[in-house]
């Protein structure tokens, strides 16, 4: 048996806004007094887009100070960043020569991200599948927290770890890792346009509630997000193809803790206005004291560096040791 243990990581992209938290961030914090967790800054993934090498630093400070300031405990979690881990690397290697070509090319990400000039993006682009896998199984990770968008790569990591434990008849080195998917939310869509999914890529920064936006902010964007001219429904039927009603429904069930049906019930009937107040109300109270924090977080950068310095030799004792014995199973040989 697997000791369990909880992975996940985010790129530092700098700035999180609401879809970070809501998706990820906040079940992390939940996830910790039940699991031991493995929350890794994915600053390697990072640069299958080009990036500003100061920009990227500042970034990675930033979301460091971003898991503290939303609960992460720095003691209770391992926090650090992947390029700081050499195993990571290493494995994905290894993954590269045991994934198949055909298996990439199903990645529907890959195709989203590359576009129509596919020819023209980056070989990391295209295998960052085989390094999301790597991420996961060097700590031989049992669990991870995803998205409905990450599913198919943690699918092609549970099929990457049972060819490796076939191919080198090793049952069970690898666990078949199960996603934990949260229960009230999974996406959370741009306040534009409920189809697309909240990102700090979109032009417009209306789209989205940064975590360091203030209540002003907050409120003025909310106010403006896009809704349409009908009630709120009071049964989830209701909600059918109403992307952004569905959206604005959903943040505020997710950030209070609640069952759609139950915000249904307490506004159905109600026009949007009385809704985007209560709305606004929520995600001030949740939101605002995480960005006065990462601001105040983001000024001590050596108790940063601390946490990540700390994380960084937790995980790779482990790392090292699980890649040691994959080196055995392969027949690799390295000479220290």
């Amino acid at each position: 048996m697997h000791k369990k243990r909880v992975f996940s990581g985010v790129q530092p992209t700098g700035n999180l806004h609401l879809g970070n938290y809501l998706g990820a961030i906040k079940n992390f914090v939940d996830l910790q007094n039940k699991f031991e967790c493995v929350y890794c800054i994915v600053d390697l993934h990072a640069i299958t887009n080009k990036q500003d090498p100061k920009e990227l630093k500042s970034n990675l400070f930033e979301t460091a100070a971003s898991f503290v300031a939303s609960g992460l405990d720095p003691e209770k979690n391992i926090i650090f960043n992947q390029a700081s881990v050499p195993a990571h690397s290493e494995l994905a290697w290894i993954f590269n020569c045991v994934a198949r070509i055909g298996w990439m090319n199903r990645m529907t990400q890959f195709k989203e991200k590359a576009g129509v000039n596919k020819e023209n993006a980056s070989v990391g682009l295209l295998v960052y599948p085989n390094l999301m896998a790597a991420d996961i199984l060097i700590y031989k990770a049992t669990h991870v927290p995803v998205g409905e968008d990450q599913k198919q790569h943690l699918e092609l990591t549970r099929d990457i770890a049972k060819k490796f434990n076939n191919d080198f008849k090793c049952d069970d080195f690898f666990p078949i890792v199960e996603p934990l998917i949260p229960k009230t939310i999974s996406r959370v869509m741009s306040l534009r346009d409920g189809k697309k999914k909240m990102s700090k890529s979109e032009s417009s920064d209306q789209s989205r509630i940064n975590l360091k936006d203030n209540k002003d902010l907050i409120e003025q964007k909310i106010k403006k997000a896009k809704t349409d001219n009908n009630p709120i429904p009071s049964e989830i039927d209701g909600l059918k193809n109403r992307h952004e009603a569905t959206n604005l429904i959903s943040i505020y069930a997710s950030i209070n803790n609640l069952e759609v049906s139950k915000v249904l019930k307490e506004f159905g009937g109600k026009n949007f206005s009385t809704f985007k107040s209560n709305l606004s109300e929520s995600i001030i109270e949740k939101i605002c004291p995480i960005g006065i924090e990462i601001n105040k977080l983001l000024k001590d950068k050596s108790y940063l560096n601390s946490i990540l310095e700390k994380g960084v030799k937790k995980a790779d004792l482990i790392a090292k040791n699980n890649l040691k014995d994959i080196y055995e199973i392969i027949g690799l040989t390295k000479f220290s």
